[in-house]
């Protein structure tokens, strides 16, 4: 078996996310994602199709944000979880959301781990 750890971080978003007046305008997001990747061995070849391609978790958080308002952060980072545990070799994600403007003097924030229930072999 081999374990690594696949991580998108600081990507910007603009989207409605919030539960204020102010907040229907789409904001900046910034959102991280730490996914512990498990293969069922070493890894073969220098190639894409062994290891798990981190476009399809850039593109479903671009789709969610453009699709969908939140009014929560805890919502969406549930939302980012489910899009990473949808593909079986992840055993781990760890999804941070950051509202940076907000505040003059201080970013707000979510975060939140999921993991795979790991079936037992008898």
């Amino acid at each position: 078996m081999a374990e690594f750890t696949t991580i998108l971080d600081g990507l910007e978003v603009m989207m409605r996310l919030g539960i204020h007046p102010h907040e229907v305008a789409p904001q900046r997001v910034v959102v991280s994602v730490e996914m512990t990747v498990v293969y069922p061995g070493r890894l073969g070849e220098d190639a894409i199709g062994e290891v798990l391609d981190y476009d399809f978790v850039r593109e479903g958080i671009l789709a969610m944000a453009a699709e969908r308002p939140f009014a929560l952060q805890e919502t969406l980072c549930e939302a980012i979880a489910a899009l990473c545990l949808g593909d079986s070799r992840v055993r781990r994600v760890e999804v941070e959301t950051m509202k940076t403007d907000i505040y003059p003097d201080a970013a707000i924030g979510c975060r939140i781990v999921r993991e795979r229930a790991i079936e037992s072999k008898r």
